[in-house]
């Protein structure tokens, strides 16, 4: 069984352009998102985009020696299809890179469950229901659902945010398994798509060191200081 992370990544956000290489401390939000990935042991993928915004990505890519692969900005569902033919592997944990301090050992947690399938029809993640903060969301799935949805769905929201056809269940097949903790923190926003959220993890970043710690010390310090919340508490996911 071989395993691979892809993080989704583009220089062009709605909200917050170029929010992936803004400085969050000493490094920027992408470098410790995939310094902290890396330390999973997993081989790791930048599904970018084709724009030339995307092309000061070439050289992170280099810079963290980790692969790259570009192709359409709102076919995302492409863009990891072109991925897994370029670097193949059985089991795809998909992330995005707007997560500074996503957590490898949560991710391994997820992977370790993939042992008890006996089947290429599971789909493991912590975001049905959500009980994680964002910022530590993990998708993992065998990389022939995901060509299967490729070829299978002609639904736009399907081809621009990767997984509906599988964790929707379209194909009638799917196994799903949600990793779970107690309690729900899902209030939390460890992400960054405003600035709202940067000024959080900026926050956490240079008093706390949040990208040395476990997800489970950064809530304990969100529990120790809840004025940090309330930071970001008022921002919306994007629908």
């Amino acid at each position: 069984m071989t395993v691979r992370i892809i993080t989704q990544c583009r220089m062009t956000s709605s909200r917050l352009p170029g929010k992936i290489l803004m400085p969050l401390g000493s490094e920027t939000v992408l470098a410790h998102h995939l310094i902290r990935l890396k330390k999973s042991g997993l081989p790791v993928c930048m599904a970018c985009t084709s724009n030339a915004a995307d092309d000061a990505l070439l050289e992170i890519a280099k810079q963290y020696e980790v692969d790259i692969v570009r192709g359409s900005e709102t076919d995302v569902l492409q863009r990891f299809a072109d991925a897994i033919e370029r670097y193949p592997a059985d089991w795809i944990v998909r992330v995005t890179s707007d997560c500074p301090f996503i957590d490898p050992d949560l991710i391994m947690q997820g992977v370790a469950l993939l042992n008890e399938f006996q089947t290429c029809d599971a789909y493991v993640s912590n975001c049905f229901p959500r009980t994680y903060a964002r910022g530590f969301d993990f998708e993992i799935f065998h990389s022939s659902l995901l060509l299967e949805a490729l070829q299978q769905s002609n639904d736009a929201y399907d081809h621009e945010h990767v997984t509906p056809y599988l964790w929707q269940n379209k194909n009638g097949r799917m196994q799903l398994y949600n990793v779970a903790q107690s309690p729900d923190e899902s209030q939390w926003r460890l992400c960054i798509d405003t600035p709202e959220d940067y000024e959080l993890c900026q926050y956490l970043e240079t008093h706390f060191g949040a990208s040395q710690l476990s997800y489970h010390q950064i809530h304990a310090l969100m529990h120790a200081h809840p004025a940090l919340g309330q930071i970001n508490a008022h921002i919306e996911q994007k629908k």
